[in-house]
């Protein structure tokens, strides 16, 4: 495969993780939404697990940047399609944790929790998940 195959498919992954990060929130929000929350003094709590969420991608950037940057040393080398997968793993790794705050927000439409924060939950995942997006410098 060569390296623009390897892009490709490394950004077509990133739409998909984009796609299964944002689209609970809506799919919630048309079937659950609009009633009374089941226990709404959860709102609260569970706004602060998926801000909190955030937080947790924070270790898995850094190892996609170790890996980003060791990818980046061995290209055209023999070991450069083993860096490609490696990179591939660490960053849909990355992108699951990502994906937390919008899965949280999702959740949230269950308990109540108000439109403004759901979105704001899910502006973090589709920030947190640009951050994935395999750089132009890189091949």
């Amino acid at each position: 495969m060569t390296r623009g195959e390897v892009k490709r498919r490394l950004a077509l992954a990133w739409w998909q993780y984009l796609a299964v990060g944002l689209l609970p929130l809506p799919v919630m929000a048309w079937a659950f939404g609009g009633g009374e929350g089941l226990i709404p003094v959860l709102a609260m709590p569970l706004f602060i697990a998926g801000a909190a969420s955030m937080f947790l991608s924070l270790p898995r950037f850094g190892a996609y940047k170790r890996a980003l940057i060791a990818t980046s040393k061995v290209l055209g080398t023999a070991e450069e399609p083993a860096a490609w997968i490696e990179l591939a793993r660490v960053r849909r790794l990355a992108m699951v944790y990502a994906c937390l705050p919008a899965w949280v927000a999702a959740l949230s439409v269950l308990v109540g929790l108000e439109a403004v924060a759901q979105v704001l939950m899910a502006l973090s995942t589709v920030v947190l998940l640009y951050l994935y997006r395999i750089p132009r410098q890189l091949g």
